[in-house]
């Protein structure tokens, strides 16, 4: 049977032990005395907890969101089909892999760091955990379980919060790990509409919509103040990454699972709308820098609407070349003394072992002779 829908945590009633006994194989709800007194520490089943589906940071693949979000499938279901899909899409594989690699070092170590949330009653009478914080340690758990074949669910540590906010899922998302610039750009845009009192609404299906909301708001005075400490970024760069939020759905989700730099995307937000797409999939083929996508921009979309409306194509060998080249001499240039000499020393060695040296030596005389040539014009 599908699973009944909640709202987003922060219309989420304080539950008391009444409302808790219709639930009975849950942990009852704190009693409100002790609601603002100390928060309760419990250990629950990931079947009996529920991601924020509007958190800033978006961890479920795209595919797979909304089967899981309207109830169709449960955890793990969910988790055994992102195993199948990062098989068929790479993009997804690195963060399937951290997952995985936090799930095993539960069993190893424990969790070290408890799931924040608090309890929400269905339409239906029952009560689920809505996470605040740590959905990267219930999908780790959900992933480990159905990866290594487990007969029982994990019990996951949990924390009780009263009031969970906006501002401390964000604060947990940077201190874990780095979101992309997309989710840098909802996070903004999830303080400013936090800071407005702007819920999301559940019966929306584009999770983006609510973000983009927040570029439409008058903001009052103090409130870019009050969200500059949680970021930790001036107020015109968290406008840059607002602006980030123009993309339509489908080239916000690419941008995403590729995590495309906020300089990679400003350059093709410069760009005719009618171009974006067509210069995201070059970018994202060839891994350019922002400068390199001005440049490409000019290749590959051309002046005419026909050229234009041409599917994306793969970037010129030659300039692949020049791109990956220049890319090498501004890393190499960056590093100390002893850190190039460590790295040109393992380029050596794995030239000679992938046959490659002796043929990349004849391009390397043919450079070395054409810049000194050049350099001797001067």
């Amino acid at each position: 049977m599908p699973r009944k829908r909640f709202n987003a945590f922060e219309d989420f009633p304080e539950s008391t032990p009444e409302d808790v006994q219709a639930q009975p194989k849950l942990t009852p709800g704190p009693r409100p005395a002790e609601a603002n007194a100390v928060e309760r520490i419990e250990r629950l089943k990931p079947s009996q907890m529920l991601p924020d589906r509007f958190q800033p940071r978006r961890l479920l693949p795209t595919p797979l969101r909304r089967a899981f979000f309207s109830g169709e499938t449960d955890c793990y279901q969910a988790a055994e089909a992102w195993l199948a899909l990062a098989h068929s899409e790479p993009a997804y594989r690195p963060e399937l892999e951290r997952l995985l690699a936090m799930g095993s070092s539960f069993e190893e170590h424990g969790q070290i760091k408890a799931i924040t949330g608090s309890w929400a009653p269905s339409t239906d009478g029952r009560f689920i955990f809505m996470i605040e914080t740590g959905e990267r340690r219930f999908w780790a758990a959900c992933l480990q379980r159905v990866h290594n074949h487990l007969p029982d669910e994990p019990l996951l540590r949990v924390e009780v919060v009263a009031q969970p906010t906006r501002q401390r899922q964000v604060l947990e998302n940077r201190h874990a790990e780095p979101p992309s610039a997309v989710g840098q750009a909802c996070e903004v845009a999830a303080l400013i509409l936090a800071e407005l009192g702007l819920q999301p609404d559940p019966a929306v299906k584009d999770d983006f919509e609510y973000f983009r909301q927040a570029r439409a708001q008058r903001m009052p005075a103090g409130l870019w103040d009050r969200i500059m400490p949680v970021m930790q970024l001036t107020r015109p760069r968290m406008v840059q990454l607002l602006n980030i939020l123009q993309l339509p759905t489908p080239l916000l989700e690419l941008a995403d699972r590729h995590r495309l730099p906020e300089r990679v995307l400003r350059e093709v937000l410069s760009l005719p709308p009618a171009q974006w797409e067509r210069v995201l999939r070059v970018s994202i083929q060839n891994q350019l820098t922002s400068d390199e996508v001005a440049e490409a921009a000019a290749i590959q979309t051309g002046s005419t609407p026909a050229a234009r409306n041409d599917p994306p194509v793969p970037m010129d060998p030659a300039y692949k070349a020049v791109s990956g080249l220049r890319r090498f001499a501004n890393t190499i240039n960056d590093l100390d003394e002893f850190a190039q000499a460590q790295a040109l020393d393992e380029i050596a060695d794995k030239l000679v072992v992938t046959g490659q040296a002796e043929g990349l030596l004849v391009y390397l005389d043919e450079l070395s002779r054409l810049i000194t040539a050049r350099l001797s014009r001067r």
